[in-house]
C-alpha cells in the first residue's frame, strides 16, 4: 500500500483555492478512480496522466489507484491538475520521495508525451498558494515569468514530466530536444485563447505605434472632455453624426491615463490570465487595458458568465482601463442596464448553480451614439429623414438611469475642410496631455492621502459636500438646476466631482463658480458660456 499527496489550485472566477491532491494504492484489480467533484476536463486527465507517465519512462502501477481532490465540496475544473496528479501517483509508487512533493504546489497540463503545457490562471493560482502559506510552486516553463510576479515564491519552471521527476529524485536533469529553427512552439498554444487581440480587450502596447491625440483634427471640446475624464475617472458620452471622430477619440483615451501601479498591474494581469489573454513574453500588464465589444455582445460576454463557473466578461477585461461601447443605442437594453451595478460598485457579482463569484470591474466607460438611426439629425444641408418619434425612440434606447451615471455628455460635431487640412504640428500630443492628467491625479491623491479613494469619481457625494467646501457662491447655478428638476441628487454629486477634477487640472485649491458652470455644461450638455475649448489654436 502506498500513499502520497501534493497540492494544486482550482479557479473560482478570478480567485483560486488550494486543493490537496492525494493518491492511494491498494491491492486489487488495476483501476483508476478520480474523486472530489471533478468536471469533464478533469475526469479526462486519467488518460492523459497515464500516457504521460508511461512515455516519460516511469512504470504505471498495476493496482487499484484512487486519486482524491480535497476539499471535496469545492468544484474543480480545468486541466491544470495533471502535473499534481502525476506526481502524486509517482510518489505513491515511491518513484519519487513522497516527502519531496508534500509542500509543493503544482500547476500544469500534461501532453501524452509528458510535456508540460501552460494553462489559464497561473498568476491567481500562485497568489492563492502564497496566501495559504506555500513557498514553492512548479509551473510550465513558459509560465514561469508570470508565476515569478508573486513576491516570496520559489518558482520552478519545467518543460516535461521527465525533468520534474529528475529534479525531485535528485537525478541528472535530461535535456529536451530543441525545436527546429522557425518552427512554432506548440507549448505556447495554451497561453492565449482563440480570438484574443487588440480589439477584444487586451493591452494597448501590442502595436508599434500608439494612437496619438495629435492625429485628431479639431474637436477641441471633445479633447478637453477626454482629458477631464482621464484626470478624474469620469464616464463619458460622445454623441454626434457618423464620421465625426468619436471612435478615434475613444481609442486615444488609454494613452493619457496614468500607468498602472504594481498592485493594479497584478489585478489586471490576474483577470487577463484567467481569460487566457496574456500574450507570450508579456506576463505583466503595465498599461490600462482597452476593451471595445461589438454591439451584438450578449449579457454574459459583457458582464461575465458562461456554463459552469462564471468567467470574466468585457467589463472585467477593462478593469482599471477603458470600456468603449460604440453605437451604444444598438446594444440590447438589458445588456446596457446590466452595467449599472459595476458602474456604482466597481465589481460584478454573478450567481450560478455552480457557485457565486465576484469579478472586479472598475473601468472608465465611454459611450458613442449617433443622434438618430440615419445619423444626420441636426446637420446643416443634409436633413434627417427620420420621423421625430423614431428619433425619440432611438435616443431612449440608452436608459435614463444609465445616463445618470455618466458624468460627461459631449456633442462631437463634424469638422470642416479648413480644420481637416490645418497643420497639426500645434496639436497637443498624448504625452503632453498625459502629463497634465498625471499632475491632476497627484493633487487628488494628496487631498485623499488618508482616505481609501484615489480619484475624484470615487469620492462619495456626502464627503465632498461636508469635508471639502467650495468657493463662496459657487453652488448658486447648481442649486437653481436642482430646484427646477434639471438635476438629480446623484447628478449634483457628479457635478461636484467633475468640478474638483477641473480644479485639479487648473491647479486650484478648490472649485470656483467657473468650474461649477463648466461641470454643469459637461453634465447636461447645455452651453453655459464656459470656456471649455482650451487648447484650440488661435
Amino acid at each position: 500500500m502506498g500513499f502520497a499527496r501534493t497540492c494544486s489550485v482550482t479557479l473560482l472566477g478570478i480567485d483560486a483555492v488550494v486543493v490537496e491532491v492525494q493518491a492511494d494504492l491498494e491491492p486489487g484489480v488495476a483501476a483508476f478512480a478520480l474523486v472530489g467533484l471533478p468536471d469533464k476536463s478533469l475526469v479526462e486527465s486519467r488518460d492523459r496522466v497515464r500516457a504521460a507517465v508511461v512515455n516519460s519512462g516511469a512504470e504505471w502501477p498495476q493496482k487499484k489507484l484512487t486519486v482524491g481532490l480535497s476539499p471535496a465540496s469545492v468544484p474543480k475544473s480545468g486541466s491544470g491538475f495533471d502535473l499534481a496528479v502525476a506526481c502524486a501517483v509517482l510518489g505513491a509508487t515511491e518513484r519519487i520521495d513522497p516527502a519531496a512533493i508534500a509542500d509543493l504546489v503544482m500547476i500544469g497540463e500534461l501532453g501524452l508525451d509528458g510535456r508540460v503545457r501552460p494553462v489559464r490562471g497561473i498568476l491567481p493560482g500562485v497568489l492563492a498558494a502564497a496566501d495559504a502559506g506555500y513557498r514553492h510552486v512548479v509551473v510550465p516553463e513558459s509560465s514561469a515569468a508570470e508565476a515569478a510576479l508573486v513576491p516570496g515564491m520559489s518558482v520552478l519552471g519545467v518543460r516535461s514530466l521527465r525533468q520534474l521527476v529528475a529534479v525531485l529524485a535528485g537525478e541528472t536533469v535530461p535535456e529536451e530536444e530543441p525545436l527546429a529553427p522557425g518552427r512554432p512552439d506548440p507549448l505556447l498554444a495554451g497561453l492565449s485563447m482563440p480570438g484574443a487581440g487588440f480589439g477584444t480587450g487586451v493591452i494597448p502596447g501590442l502595436t508599434d505605434r500608439q494612437p496619438d491625440l495629435a492625429d485628431v483634427a479639431g474637436q477641441y471640446t471633445a479633447r478637453r472632455a477626454l482629458e477631464v475624464a482621464a484626470a478624474g475617472g469620469h464616464h463619458l458620452l460622445l454623441h454626434g453624426p457618423p464620421g465625426a471622430g468619436k471612435t478615434m477619440l475613444a481609442e486615444r483615451l488609454p494613452g493619457i491615463l496614468p500607468p498602472l501601479t504594481r498592485p493594479e498591474s497584478l489585478e489586471v494581469t490576474a483577470v487577463h490570465s484567467v481569460a487566457g489573454m496574456l500574450p507570450p513574453g508579456r506576463p505583466l500588464v503595465e498599461s490600462p487595458p482597452y476593451c471595445a465589444p461589438h454591439h451584438s455582445a450578449t449579457m454574459q460576454s459583457l458582464v461575465g458568465g458562461g456554463a459552469g463557473m462564471p468567467r470574466p466578461g468585457a467589463v472585467s477585461l477593462a478593469h482599471r482601463g477603458v470600456l468603449f461601447l460604440d453605437e451604444a443605442p444598438e446594444f440590447h437594453g438589458q445588456v446596457l442596464d446590466s452595467l449599472r451595478q459595476p458602474l456604482e460598485s466597481g465589481y460584478v457579482v454573478i450567481a450560478r448553480s455552480a457557485g457565486v463569484v465576484r469579478l472586479p470591474a472598475k473601468f472608465l466607460m465611454v459611450l458613442a451614439a449617433n443622434p438618430c438611426p440615419c445619423g444626420r439629425s441636426g446637420l446643416v444641408g443634409d436633413p434627417c429623414e427620420c420621423p421625430p418619434t423614431m428619433v425619440r425612440r432611438y435616443q431612449a434606447r440608452i436608459s435614463g438611469p444609465l445616463l445618470d451615471r455618466v458624468d460627461l455628455h459631449v456633442r462631437v460635431d463634424p469638422i470642416g475642410r479648413a480644420e481637416l487640412h490645418r497643420d497639426r504640428a500645434d496639436n497637443e500630443s498624448t504625452s503632453v496631455v498625459a502629463v497634465r492628467v498625471r499632475e491632476a491625479r497627484e493633487r487628488a491623491l494628496a487631498r485623499y492621502r488618508d482616505e481609501p479613494w484615489h480619484c475624484n469619481s470615487e469620492v462619495p457625494g456626502h464627503e465632498l459636500r461636508t469635508r471639502w467646501p467650495l468657493a463662496p457662491g459657487a453652488l448658486d447655478a447648481v442649486a437653481r438646476d436642482l430646484e427646477r428638476g434639471l438635476l438629480t441628487a446623484r447628478g449634483l454629486d457628479r457635478v461636484l466631482r467633475v468640478a474638483w477634477t477641473l480644479a485639479d487640472l487648473a491647479g486650484q485649491d478648490r472649485p470656483d463658480a467657473a468650474a461649477l458652470a463648466l461641470a454643469l455644461e459637461l453634465r447636461t450638455g447645455v452651453r453655459r458660456g464656459a470656456a471649455l475649448t482650451t487648447g484650440a489654436p488661435a
